[in-house]
């Protein structure tokens, strides 16, 4: 049980850190890729009020982070990380040559992490 928390930890930690590079790059590595062309995001599903790309993401983060740090002392850093890494990470994209900052794009992060973070309160608390 020991090592598959470790796997789990290490999951969340890697996932973190290459959406961080992706989220970073000063275009889409996804669409260079794809398309040949960074300047094309490819879109999972069409968006509703919120970015479907980013709620997807953000719920797939933070239901690992949260499956990761589940019954440790680390459950609420993690649960304030996430909040803040979803905010912060969408305002770099103001300086970033290539991206623009989207209010869609924010509120589809913040819900993915709040929609986990209701399902693990209600199912865990």
């Amino acid at each position: 049980m020991k090592y598959i928390k470790k796997l789990l930890i290490l999951g969340f930690h890697s996932t973190n850190l290459i959406l961080i590079i992706f989220y970073l790059y000063p275009g889409s590595i996804f669409g260079y890729i794809l398309y040949g062309d960074s300047s094309i995001q490819p879109q999972l599903t069409r968006d509703f009020i919120i970015s479907s790309n980013h709620l997807y993401v953000f719920i797939i983060l933070s239901a690992m982070g949260i499956i990761a740090y589940q019954n440790t002392k680390k459950i609420k850093f993690v649960i304030i990380y996430l909040l803040f890494l979803s905010i912060i990470l969408e305002l770099f994209h103001l300086i970033i040559p290539n991206r623009e900052f989207e209010m869609s794009d924010l509120f589809g992060n913040i819900a993915g992490v709040i929609f986990v973070i209701i399902i693990y309160k209600v199912k865990y608390v």
